[in-house]
């Protein structure tokens, strides 16, 4: 009954001597090489399997061998298994870059994760196939910002490039009650690198948004918010603005950072 169900595995050790299967067969004898019907006719039936068919001598050669120069672990595994805990890049679910998770995020619509991921996958295309972009020195990027044409080699440096350049440092908050009887002064608060990246990313999305469509088909919007990050590189968007107001706004409001509420 094990047979029939398989329990137990296959029985490797069985096998047939090629011998056997030569005396059985005369044509076989014929094209045989001549050390083996050599030993054809000086063997009996009950001689040794020299030239078995067996399945363990091969199992053996292949994991067992010592001229394979791969050394055991000693647990059953050929190679050393990861150290724990794993880092976080060697999770599944964080395999991207933050930058590259964080806009997809703000991409999806309706929790349509997979339309999100390929308008990103359509915007990193984008701005690999673009040409290099031509800066202006009006509105430089970031320091230590690569030359314009090794841009296109790496798209997601070339998105990051682009976010950081136009986020804002601070973000204007009314405080209620800071100059008496209710009334609300304009406060600056400083703004941490996830906040900064996901303002700058509003930004470009709400102006790609507004820019009309050169065509039809779903990569429609993906070419858009790709054409205005090159923009923002290039110094013609007008995120730029954007961040200058807000930047001009914090200044003026600075003052107010030393009022105290009055009651």
């Amino acid at each position: 009954m094990g047979k029939i169900t398989g329990e137990g595995g296959p029985e490797v050790d069985q096998g047939t001597p090629v011998q056997e299967v030569m005396k059985r067969d005369e044509k076989s004898q014929e094209k045989a090489p001549k050390v083996m019907q050599e030993q054809v006719q000086s063997t009996s039936a009950k001689a040794t399997r020299a030239f078995s068919t067996s399945a363990r001598p091969r199992q053996e050669a292949m994991v067992g061998s010592e001229d394979s120069g791969v050394e055991s672990s000693g647990s059953g595994h050929i190679f050393d298994l990861p150290a724990l805990p794993l880092p976080a890049n060697m999770h599944l679910k964080y395999r991207y870059a933050p930058i590259v998770k964080q806009v997809t995020n703000l991409l999806m619509r309706d929790g349509k994760l997979s339309v999100a991921q390929r308008n990103m996958a359509m915007i990193l295309n984008h701005l690999r196939t673009a040409s290099p972009p031509t800066l202006n020195p009006d509105r430089p990027l970031i320091p230590g910002s690569p030359p314009a044409s090794h841009l296109p080699l790496n798209p997601i440096l070339y998105l990051t490039l682009a976010i950081d350049s136009v986020a804002p440092l601070l973000r204007i908050r009314a405080q209620k009650g800071m100059a008496g009887g209710g009334a609300s002064l304009q406060v600056p608060v400083p703004l941490s690198l996830r906040q900064r990246r996901r303002q700058a990313v509003m930004w470009i999305l709400d102006a790609a948004s507004k820019k009309p469509a050169r065509g039809s088909g779903r990569g429609q919007f993906a070419q858009r918010v790709a054409e205005e990050v090159v923009g923002i590189v290039e110094g013609r968007s007008g995120v730029w603005d954007r961040r200058g107001g807000i930047h001009k706004l914090a200044v003026s409001a600075r003052a107010n950072l030393n009022v105290r509420g009055r009651r």
